[in-house]
């Protein structure tokens, strides 16, 4: 057998549900690539080598006793450094507060230990979840960035130190460092998971998203956190009791795509334009290239509004009080938002519905958009993050959107392909990514 570390989230389960393995086990492998690997990619802000043995060993001990145990019992699962936790220091990538252990678990991180799941340890993230780095880097290439904010969570999978992490997007957070990193991203459909308990961007841009190898392993996991909450009051109703299932199915026939440049096409990189080209080519039959609608070029301006407003509101006390501590871009960022107009901000917000009423009539003839997620490769440097713009869009109008690692780029750097759905789709799209990931491996990488 493999090493557990290069298990998939959902083998891993099974196998601990079926005593072929042990949870200690599986701690213990995953820490020894944590001790080989770590020091050179620092994707973990905290990580107790003696605290999760312990842990995995009571987990263990339970399942020993004949007690009930949930879907994820034993599984480890890495949380992004802004989700609380009542066991572990949280430190958002700031100095300003420290490393403080709140009074509860965030919703999510609740959520996954009912099902048994085991938190692992906390990932590195930006700076407040914003664009002044962190520590980690990129485990294809040290020398470049894993993309934020969600670096730490995206590096982790990456590189085998952890099956799953949890992340958030407020903008690209998740689908970028997903494909700079070369790992699945889910960003879900907005109000389907809980930000109780999560560093607050926006209330109306944040949306919890997961990482994984595998497509089923996005699934697994996102049943047990994908639930109604009451602390967070977008949350709705919405049952995924059967999307393992229908992740793994056969579409009833094969899905047709629509592929959007966007007027952000401009902006990438020649090497990644041949890879797109030679991919869209090589799937004609499946594939359309639309222009993409005139009112998307208002979404940036919409989405940086509410952005900045939100952050200047959630900031505004760190901002007075620490602003010498905090980074560059942060500050900037939140600068803006005490500016703007409050006519502006309703308007950026009024339209979020009526462009998706819009939007969404492209899924009465395709099952998906497609579109790059980024534009390149990871940029050489670990002084910026990468460019969020092709993520803008799906996060300001709520959608799902997965990020594919079905490219390469120049230097065999992963690229990823953005994946969009319809709003409340999320267990097709999820069975429509994993139909188009079989296909092109059947094919052959592009490149």
């Amino acid at each position: 057998m493999k090493d557990i570390c290069f298990l998939s989230a959902t083998e891993i389960a099974r196998m601990i549900k079926n005593d072929d393995v042990k949870s200690l086990d599986v701690l213990k492998s995953l820490s020894t690539r944590i001790e080989k690997f770590d020091e050179a990619v620092e994707a973990w802000e905290h990580f107790d080598k003696n605290f999760i043995l312990n842990k995995a060993s009571e987990a263990d001990d339970h399942k020993n006793l004949g007690r009930d145990t949930g879907p994820l019992h034993g599984l480890p699962i890495g949380v992004k450094d802004i989700f609380g936790t009542n066991d572990m220091p949280t430190r958002c990538g700031t100095n300003i507060i420290g490393g403080v252990h709140t009074k509860n678990d965030a919703s999510v991180v609740s959520f996954l230990r009912n099902s048994g799941a085991l938190i692992m340890g906390k990932t590195v993230t930006t700076e407040f979840a914003y664009f002044d780095p962190g520590k980690t880097k990129n485990p294809h290439d040290k020398n470049r960035t894993p993309g934020g904010s969600s670096s730490g969570s995206a590096a982790a999978v990456a590189s085998y130190m952890c099956p799953v992490t949890i992340g958030s997007q407020t903008n690209g957070s998740v689908i970028r460092p997903a494909s700079y990193c070369g790992v699945i991203g889910y960003k879900p459909t907005y109000g389907l998971i809980s930000r109780n308990g999560v560093l607050k961007q926006s209330h109306l841009l944040d949306h919890v998203g997961i990482f994984a190898r595998h497509i089923e392993d996005i699934a697994l996991v996102a049943k047990e956190i994908i639930r109604h909450d009451i602390e967070d009051t977008s949350t709705i109703p919405f049952s995924v009791s059967n999307i393992n299932e229908i992740c793994k199915e056969a579409p009833p026939f094969d899905p047709s795509f629509v592929f959007m440049k966007t007027s952000n096409w401009k902006n990438m990189e020649k090497h990644a334009i041949r890879s797109f080209e030679n991919f869209v080519k090589k799937h004609k039959n499946n594939i359309e290239i639309v222009d993409e609608p005139s009112y998307f070029k208002d979404i940036s301006r919409y989405h940086q509004v509410i952005h900045e407003t939100d952050m200047a509101y959630a900031f505004s006390d760190y901002y007075k009080k620490s602003k010498d501590k905090m980074g560059k871009k942060l500050l900037e960022a939140i600068s803006r938002g005490f500016k703007y107009k409050s006519s502006e901000y309703v308007e950026a917000c009024e339209n979020r519905k009526y462009f998706y009423e819009l939007f969404q009539e492209t899924f009465q003839d395709y099952h998906a958009v497609l579109t790059p997620a980024t534009t390149g490769i990871a940029p050489k440097s670990l002084k910026n993050t990468g460019s969020p713009e092709f993520c803008t869009v799906w996060t300001y109008l709520g959608v799902p959107t997965l990020s594919l690692p079905l490219l390469k780029g120049e230097g065999d750097m992963p690229l990823g392909i953005q994946i969009i759905g319809e709003k409340f789709d999320d267990p097709r799209l999820l069975r429509t990514s994993n139909w188009l990931i079989n296909k092109v491996k059947g094919l052959g990488n592009d490149k």
